[in-house]
């Protein structure tokens, strides 16, 4: 059976980024649809059962499932329709937006959109992304598999764990399975810095006595139908791991925090611009993508490492999406790329107009004390902010307005040390 059905906005997503960018396209004024292929709206947060979210936009801790409730409430009561366990299994430009092809229990239909919003996330990096070595007995899970089977379907994965990768559902869930019962041998992580946040490092692993192994790596997973242990090895100066001072591990269950990669095929498939760095599409101010019509938000165009920031992100999605249908759009005179200078992994949005203004978003390459955010065009220094401490794992973000500026081609955003 096949159904066509015609809206303003499609958005493809309803974790928070979908759920947010909805709302805000919707209080705007358009009409606005949320493809979910999950039982339920919420993504990841309905599998965060401990608190923290929320507590920059609602001045509270609500846990991962609370903090998602909010947003579809919102999302209900302004009339927006949702959709789940219905899977977007392509999408195609037409001369009105976009047809995107969609699969359900027995039905396909096809939802034309004048403008979509891609919020599909982020998947985990797994044992074959990383080339993890050895054997491939049972009890090897991503920690996100292992925190939804724990919080969703109450079925504890092992009793004695290593966790490879210090990202933060991996630290997360050491203190989870800590607080179930189990115990967590160590945290390896190959970088000489932690992947995750400082409170979480605080919380999940100091407060509960768990060893973090910085500039460690796998050697070995041992164990033939269950694992038995690991074979771990510092990183020696020549880059690779020293495996004459190999330690091994016993454990049943190992848990991979290696990284995250944004959903973006459906991205890909519409040939938009993409940043080799972030994993997602370049963007423009009002995130919208190299495709006209295509914006992108949360995960899919870029790791966040805080739920209130992506909501935040969404929400500027949602009403730039609706503010393009309404032809409110400027045609830009002049076009500034912005650049990743010294110190500086990524900048996002890849560019604007020379007459706008951003909320610019960017990651350091490694930690620092003391530094200086510089953001120059040519020779001309056009903001600065010092910082006592940076870190890759957190987000910084920057207010940028150049409609007084005289900015060159491009700008640059750097990162030194005072």
């Amino acid at each position: 059976m096949r159904q066509l059905q015609h809206v303003d906005i499609a958005v493809i997503g309803a974790g928070p980024a979908g759920l947010a960018a909805a709302a805000a396209a919707r209080s705007a004024g358009a009409a606005v649809i949320i493809i979910e292929r999950d039982d339920r709206a919420g993504g990841i947060l309905n599998q965060c059962i401990h608190d923290g979210f929320g507590l920059q936009r609602f001045d509270c801790a609500l846990t991962g499932g609370e903090y998602a409730h909010i947003d579809e409430l919102a999302c209900r009561d302004a009339g927006v329709e949702l959709l789940t366990d219905t899977y977007v299994s392509s999408i195609e430009r037409t001369e009105s937006g976009f047809a995107l092809h969609t699969m359900t229990t027995g039905l396909i239909s096809v939802i034309t959109a004048a403008a979509v919003i891609l919020a599909m996330g982020c998947r985990e990096r797994t044992a074959g992304a990383i080339s993890l070595p050895g054997t491939r007995p049972a009890g090897i899970y991503t920690a996100g598999t292992a925190q939804r089977l724990t919080n969703m379907q109450n079925i504890m994965t092992g009793s004695r764990f290593l966790i490879i990768g210090s990202g933060d559902i991996g630290l997360i869930m050491a203190r989870r399975v800590t607080l179930e019962g189990g115990s967590v041998a160590a945290v390896t992580e190959i970088q000489p810095y932690p992947g995750g946040l400082d409170r979480n490092i605080r919380q999940c692993l100091t407060d509960f006595s768990i060893p973090l192994y910085l500039e460690t790596g796998i050697v070995e997973i041992l164990g033939t139908d269950r694992v038995t242990g690991a074979l771990i090895a510092p990183v020696g100066r020549d880059g690779l791991l020293d495996t004459t001072r190999s330690t091994h591990i016993p454990c049943d269950t190992i848990l991979l925090s290696v990284g995250l990669i944004p959903e973006n095929e459906l991205t890909r498939s519409l040939d938009a611009v993409m940043d080799p760095v972030t994993g997602g599409p370049a963007v423009d101010e009002h995130l919208m993508t190299s495709v006209p019509g295509l914006f992108a938000c949360g995960n899919v165009l870029q790791v966040h490492d805080v739920v209130d920031l992506v909501s935040q992100e969404a929400a500027h999605a949602g009403t730039c999406a609706a503010a393009y249908l309404r032809g409110e759009r400027a045609e830009k005179r002049k076009t500034i790329t912005l650049q990743a200078g010294e110190g500086i992994r990524y900048v996002l949005p890849q560019s604007m107009s020379a007459q706008g203004s951003t909320l610019l978003s960017c990651r350091v390459r490694k930690p620092m004390e003391d530094v200086t955010i510089q953001i120059r065009s040519g020779s001309e220094l056009i903001y600065r902010q010092q910082l006592p401490y940076v870190q890759p794992s957190e987000m910084i973000q920057i207010p940028l307005d150049l409609s007084e500026t005289a900015a060159d081609t491009s700008v640059e955003v750097h990162c030194v040390r005072t």
